[in-house]
């Protein structure tokens, strides 16, 4: 059994491995899969951000902060900023918010946000 694991450990593809160890990290500390989110309800995700960008939105920027917990993304934007200290990809967080729907993407607009260690 323990050759079996260690066999699948250094045949599994590394992107896999991540995904399951930012998994357990998701789970550990108790946060809504992102592929169960309900539009227009509160919600707490717990994840890894995978890309900052800054995006113009009606003549003024925003920063669009993408959150991946390992089953989907949820993008938090931030509204009239350009950037927030310690949001770089890479970094845990935890966000809080209201979820809205577009386009089958899932936003939080303003949210509270954790930076985890």
């Amino acid at each position: 059994m323990a050759l079996r694991k260690m066999v699948e450990r250094f045949t599994k593809p590394v992107e896999d491995q991540d995904r399951e160890k930012l998994m357990e990290f998701c789970e550990a500390k108790q946060g809504v899969h992102t592929d169960e989110l309900q539009p227009r309800s509160f919600t707490r995700v717990v994840g890894e951000v995978t890309s900052v960008r800054v995006v113009p939105r009606a003549g003024a920027p925003c920063l669009e902060v993408t959150v991946n917990d390992g089953h989907g993304q949820v993008t938090a934007v931030f509204f009239g900023r350009k950037k927030l200290a310690g949001l770089n990809p890479g970094r845990r967080l935890v966000v809080e918010g209201v979820v809205a729907s577009a386009h089958q993407r899932y936003f939080l607009f303003n949210p509270v946000y954790e930076l985890l260690a």
